[in-house]
C-alpha cells in the first residue's frame, strides 16, 4: 500500500483514499490499530507473547497432578534420571532455532550448580507426555524440585537469571 504525503503535513493513503491530518502518520495509525489488544478478550499471540515469552512462572495443569496437587513427573516419564537436588527439563524439536540457545544457558547453569540435572526431551517423540502436561510451543522448560514436583515453567527462551532465580526455589 503507496502513501502520498499532501500539503499541511496530511497524509492520504492511494489504497483507501483516506487522509489523515496531524503529527500522526496513516503508518502510526495502521500499527497502532493491529496491535493493539482487544479489550475483554483473551490475548493470545503477538504483543502478548512479547512480554511473557521465557518467563518462569508457575502454571496448572489438570492432566498431570498428582494426589496432592502437584505436578509430579518420575524418571520414567522424562527418559532420563532426576537430579539429586533439581533437574532442568527442556522440552524442544530438532527445527527449534531458540531450543539450541536454550540448551546451552540450560546446560550453563546445571553446570553450576552440584546436583542438578539438565534433560533435553524430544516433544515429537514424547507426544503423550507433552499432551498431558499441556505444553504448546518449544522450547518450554520445567523446572523440577528434588521429588520431581514441577515448580517453575517457561515457554520460549528464558533469561539465564530467571533459571537460577527459579533453581533456588526449587533447591531451598
Amino acid at each position: 500500500m503507496r502513501r502520498e504525503v499532501s500539503n499541511g503535513g496530511a497524509v492520504r493513503s492511494e489504497a483507501t483514499g483516506r487522509s489523515y491530518a496531524g503529527a500522526v502518520s496513516a503508518v502510526d495509525l495502521s500499527f497502532r490499530h493491529r496491535f493493539r489488544p482487544a479489550r475483554g478478550l483473551p490475548q493470545t499471540g503477538g504483543t502478548t507473547r512479547i512480554g511473557y515469552d521465557g518467563r518462569l512462572r508457575v502454571r496448572s495443569e489438570d492432566g498431570a497432578r498428582s494426589e496432592d496437587g502437584a505436578i509430579r513427573l518420575s524418571e520414567a516419564d522424562l527418559g532420563g534420571p532426576l537430579g539429586e537436588r533439581a533437574t532442568l527439563v527442556q522440552f524442544s524439536t530438532a527445527f527449534c532455532q531458540p531450543c539450541r540457545a536454550t540448551r546451552r544457558v540450560l546446560a550453563e547453569v546445571a553446570g553450576m550448580v552440584e546436583g542438578v540435572a539438565h534433560l533435553d526431551v524430544d516433544a515429537e517423540a514424547r507426544l503423550e507426555l507433552v499432551r498431558r502436561l499441556g505444553i504448546a510451543r518449544t522450547p518450554t522448560v520445567l523446572v523440577l524440585d528434588a521429588g520431581g514436583r514441577v515448580v517453575r515453567r517457561a515457554a520460549g527462551m528464558p533469561r539465564r537469571a530467571d533459571v537460577i532465580a527459579a533453581l533456588g526455589r526449587a533447591v531451598g
